[in-house]
């Protein structure tokens, strides 16, 4: 079986509004799958879904091969999750809590523990209270507890909330050995589009409830071109300068004061010395290459994505 996760037609309305809309996905056995979205695109409804924590109206979810149906959790053993904040039981310690989960799921290495502790970085920390706990120190035990009985499939919503950049690192290089040592499958939903693009296969992008476009990250990168990026307070004239003196005509007007030029026959320092002998001021001027977040506007038409 080479999916793992497929949807078909997955409809699911809220007090009239529409927050997914006939979405179909299809996620391989041993990839990593980039669900992303602005906030409020519909991405925690559709995992909830697909972790039996709510109906959909319309539709179906197949998981290993087989159809979720209402009150049937036992596909749950084989999937590790993280949706929306955490909770943990706050009273108790860390270790406390990855050992209740472990009975929780019947599993039984509780050594793991220590283990997944210490992958996460809270391994000194593991006697704490998690009342104690930072909202990123509950963020990466959340982690912990996901990943604690090494499930075959990770479910992922929005995981690095709240994580520094120290934090977000040593994340995503957990996933990555997670895929390539264990070959587990992740789904993970982000809005954080440069942290997708370092680590997934595919992509699914949602909008308003609707996915309008589900797409291999190595067709993404097909789409990624150098080009050379100036700031300058004239573009009209810089755009003559390029024509006239250099004969190039592969640039695009960006804004009132921002071009791009994809015609790479001349230095950057040569383009720059020529605008300002002709006297055309520039803020900035370098080397650019377009990025999963350029894909992502070109895709939704320019929609809104919070905190890139």
């Amino acid at each position: 079986m080479n999916g793992i996760i497929e949807t078909h037609h997955l409809k699911k309305i809220y007090k009239d509004k529409v927050v997914v809309n006939d979405v179909s996905i299809h996620v391989k056995k041993g990839e990593i799958y980039g669900f992303v979205g602005p906030n409020g695109a519909g991405k925690s409804t559709l995992m909830k879904m697909l972790l039996n924590l709510v109906q959909p109206d319309s539709g179906e979810i197949v998981i290993f091969g087989k159809k979720v149906v209402e009150n049937d959790f036992e596909m749950l053993k084989k999937i590790g999750s993280i949706i929306e904040n955490p909770y943990f039981y706050e009273k108790l310690t860390a270790r406390q809590n990855l050992d209740l989960h472990c009975e929780y799921m019947g599993y039984h290495n509780k050594n793991h523990i220590v283990e997944m502790l210490e992958c996460v970085g809270l391994l000194k920390d593991a006697d704490k209270k998690v009342s104690q706990y930072s909202l990123g120190m509950k963020q990466r035990l959340a982690i912990a507890r996901a990943i604690l009985t090494k499930p075959e499939l990770l479910i992922l919503d929005e995981p690095i909330n709240a994580l520094d950049p120290e934090g977000i690192r040593e994340m995503r290089e957990l996933f990555r050995k997670l895929n390539t040592d264990y070959g587990t499958t992740i789904f993970i939903s982000s809005h954080i589009l440069s942290e997708v693009e370092q680590i997934a296969d595919t992509i699914g992008i949602i909008q308003n409830g609707t996915l309008m476009k589900e797409v291999a990250m190595s067709d993404v990168h097909k789409y990624q071109t150098d080009y050379v990026e100036a700031e300058v307070d004239n573009v009209e004239f810089a755009g003559y300068i390029l024509e006239q003196k250099f004969g190039i005509r592969d640039f695009k007007v960006i804004s009132q004061n921002l071009i791009e030029i994809y015609d790479f026959r001349k230095e950057v320092k040569e383009l720059s010395a020529a605008f300002i002998q002709n006297g055309i001021g520039i803020n900035s001027i370098g080397r650019k290459q377009n990025s999963l977040e350029d894909y992502f506007f070109q895709i939704t038409g320019g929609g809104a994505v919070e905190n890139l």
